[in-house]
């Protein structure tokens, strides 16, 4: 059985989610944008370009082309440490995914499963097992 072609925007999705659950927050939590400032100025979560290759199970130039265009779209922050990049993502990220889970969840309900189909879907999917 071959692989499904997932496009940038599904990929986008699954790098935001990580970094959200790299945060340790509750995305649905009352008063969200409040506390956000907050969580993010201390809470110091972030992935590498390696895991983030890891999370979306792609190659090395679909890895660069999805840290770009969150980037590009000021919804993360990627920091050169020497050899590694470290990915965190920011408070308009946050809203981001806030905002379009259910539609993400809506539209690539399939390919998400497909995707997590061997670690079991994550916490943020959950609600497409329906």
């Amino acid at each position: 059985m071959s692989r499904t072609y997932k496009d940038q925007k599904i990929y986008c999705c699954f790098v935001l989610n990580r970094l959200v659950s790299e945060l340790g927050i509750d995305l649905y939590q009352p008063d969200l944008e409040q506390k956000i400032d907050d969580i993010l100025g201390t809470r110091q979560a972030g992935i590498s370009k390696e895991e983030i290759k890891h999370e979306i199970r792609s190659n090395h130039f679909m890895t660069n082309k999805v840290i770009e265009r969150l980037e590009e779209d000021g919804l993360v922050e990627v920091e050169h440490l020497e050899n590694r990049y470290q990915v965190r993502i920011t408070k308009a990220g946050v809203m981001y995914v806030r905002k379009y889970n259910e539609f993400f969840l809506s539209i690539y309900k399939e390919q998400i499963q497909e995707h997590f189909q061997y670690r079991g879907l994550p916490h943020w999917a959950r609600g497409s097992e329906k």
